[in-house]
């Protein structure tokens, strides 16, 4: 049986996982292996299966765009980056997440 502590972290993850996407690729593009170790390093622990369709939905919605570059090993790589409305939606994002912070600590007091 999952640990409810276990289940939080999970729901909350969830919640910011696109906000990590956008933040990884507004400092560089990259691919989606790449991305998950980059979460991976910082303890947000994400399978490919939820990271694929995130990537998909925000490249629908016009905040991602990728490129095909060919590998030196196995096949060609997707490259994501951010685009210019990626980037507005991030900066909405650090909006709201110093919001959250602020309100959280401001009932913590």
């Amino acid at each position: 049986m999952e640990n409810i502590s276990d289940n939080v972290r999970s729901q909350m993850r969830k919640g910011v996982l696109e906000y990590c996407i956008l933040s990884i690729l507004d400092r560089k593009e990259a691919y989606a292996s790449s991305i998950l170790e980059e979460l991976k390093a910082a303890n947000m622990i994400v399978v490919e299966g939820t990271l694929y369709p995130l990537l998909i939905r925000e490249k629908n919605q016009g905040l991602l765009s990728y490129r095909w570059e060919e590998s030196t090993q196995g096949p060609p790589r997707k490259y994501y980056c951010i685009t210019e409305k990626g980037r507005g939606q991030l900066r909405e994002m650090d909006a709201a997440w110093q919001e959250i912070v602020e309100t959280i600590n401001t009932l913590k007091k």
